[in-house]
């Protein structure tokens, strides 16, 4: 299967490191052209160059803006109006007790979770409607549906993340926008590696045994036993986002390792 998206113009958040960066380079390497976004030039700017460095010829352009804001919404819709391809990815994630969380962590999270996503699908997809074709992926995670104890308030955000996924593909039936959410588990993003390195220079182990480790003791419904890299992550989103995946929409697909035991 190749995977084609010439002449497609991709917008992906939160995509200078991590996950949405993986995503950014899959894209680029199937031809999109690819807006990189994150809260500061300086990340934009070393994002954009990783990916022209790893995907020569790749077409790229960074937009610096905190989306977590309607007002950086608002910049990155009016640098670029239109395009093909949106990626949900920007999100947040923190580990604190429910009883420990105010009100003010709460609305942090659906804004930079829920509402960038909302906000940003809202100004895109009319496009796309109108053009008879597009995609949206909302990243969600297992923790949608395997809600963590110590951090309710980020499975409550995902949870909805997945729920707006479907409720917008339905909104959107027959007219070749599709939508679906991607889940990711435990992933070896850029948080995880940074929390494990000081126990891998302690143990001599290295950052994928810990993560292992993590996984089982953690996630033990996990079927992998580790976890995924950021660009096997990437490698479902790019099928989402293609020509190929046109019958695929409504879909939660989980890249989770099977860690959600439901069938």
């Amino acid at each position: 299967m190749k995977i084609d998206l010439s002449g497609k113009t991709a917008v992906v958040t939160g995509s200078t490191a991590g996950i949405g960066l993986a995503i950014a380079r899959g894209l680029a390497e199937s031809g999109a052209t690819v807006v990189i976004n994150g809260r500061t030039q300086e990340a934009v700017d070393k994002a954009v160059a990783a990916v022209a460095a790893e995907v020569p010829g790749a077409s790229l352009a960074g937009l610096a803006a905190d989306l977590g804001t309607a007002e950086g919404c608002a910049a990155l819709v009016a640098a670029h109006p239109a395009c093909d391809i949106l990626v949900n990815n920007l999100g947040i994630y923190k580990n604190q007790d429910f009883f420990d969380t105010p009100d003010e962590e709460w609305t942090r999270f659906f804004d930079i979770n829920v509402l960038s996503g909302v906000r940003l699908s809202r100004a895109y997809v009319p496009g796309m409607e109108k053009n008879g074709w597009g995609r949206v992926v909302f990243i969600g995670s297992e923790s949608a549906f395997n809600i963590p104890a110590d951090m309710i308030h980020y499975g409550f955000s995902k949870t909805a993340v997945v729920s707006i996924a479907r409720g917008l593909a339905k909104r959107l039936a027959g007219t070749g926008v599709t939508v679906n959410s991607v889940l990711p588990g435990p992933t070896l993003s850029d948080g995880l590696v940074d929390s494990l390195k000081d126990e891998a220079e302690k143990t001599g182990k290295s950052v994928e045994e810990l993560a292992a480790e993590f996984v089982v003791a953690k996630r033990p419904s996990s079927i992998i036993r580790r976890a995924s890299t950021v660009e096997e992550v990437a490698n479902m989103v790019v099928y989402a986002c293609s020509q190929q995946a046109s019958a695929t929409t409504g879909a939660s697909l989980r890249v989770d390792g099977g860690v959600v035991d439901s069938l």
